[in-house]
């Protein structure tokens, strides 16, 4: 889960002004913590507590208010009673790794995917991003073979990772759909060495950058394990302390394992 939440640190300051780019600072000196991380977490806390995902979304949510939620979302907060709105927009798939982490079968994390996502983004384009991102992340961290997650990805879910960031690249631009995000934040993890590689892949792109860094990171981490110390002490150094801690309890309980530093 810490990569999940630093590629959306990282890719936080170039979501108003996307780059075309692998060269620029890991963490930039404005770099924050966006809607993706507080929900992330939430759906984190939901798997560790009750598995009520709209409770804790919705509360998660409305005690960080300024993270940078969408219009229709944020209307979805102020609710006293919230009701999913057929959105099919990536904040589905942006705040459902932790399925894939806590899950221990394809049907569970299916059908938990879906669950998190239906409490807001109940469009058949937003279950499936949602379900994509999170099978995306079990595939990598229990078979560790990219071949599988590609092949299995595509055929389930009819997206094209027979692409390369390079060829995504020049004509890609912003982008919150979830058919939009995820299949390219795939394919950035595909065409990537190493963790820190999936990431520059990501913002390289010059799309919604902290949802492609955070689906994309997710996924790395699944796969290449944790990540180094210098992005862990990124992430601390700008996460609330509340957030620090469910962070950490999640790893303990579901992986990966971090020597964890205060």
């Amino acid at each position: 889960m810490v990569g999940a939440i630093a590629g959306d640190i990282i890719g936080s300051v170039y979501e108003a002004h996307p780059i075309k780019t692998k060269d620029f600072p890991l963490f930039h000196p404005r770099c924050r913590f966006t809607d993706d991380s507080v929900l992330t977490i939430a759906v984190a806390e939901a798997i560790m507590t009750d598995g009520d995902y709209r409770r804790s979304v919705w509360g998660f949510g409305r005690r960080y208010p300024h993270a940078g939620y969408g219009g229709a979302f944020r209307r979805w907060l102020n609710s006293s009673s919230p009701e999913p709105y057929n959105s099919w927009g990536n904040g589905s798939a942006m705040r459902v790794s932790p399925v894939g982490w806590a899950f221990s079968s394809i049907d569970e994390v299916l059908t938990e995917a879906a669950r998190s996502a239906e409490i807001s983004h109940n469009h058949p384009e937003g279950i499936k991003g949602a379900q994509a991102a999170a099978l995306a992340v079990f595939l990598a961290r229990t078979t560790g073979d990219k071949e599988v997650v590609k092949n299995e990805i595509a055929d389930r879910f009819g997206y094209d990772l027979n692409r390369t960031v390079d060829s995504i690249r020049p004509s890609y631009s912003f982008d919150v759909s979830c058919q939009g995000t995820v299949p390219e934040a795939i394919v950035a993890f595909l065409d990537a060495n190493d963790y820190e590689d999936a990431i520059r892949n990501a913002i390289s792109l010059g799309g919604d950058s902290d949802t492609l860094g955070c689906i994309t990171g997710a996924i790395a981490e699944a796969y290449y394990g944790p990540v180094a110390q210098e992005v862990v002490d990124g992430v601390r150094a700008v996460l609330p302390e509340e957030l620090w801690v469910i962070t950490k309890r999640f790893c303990r309980e579901y992986g990966p394992v971090y020597v964890w530093e205060g």
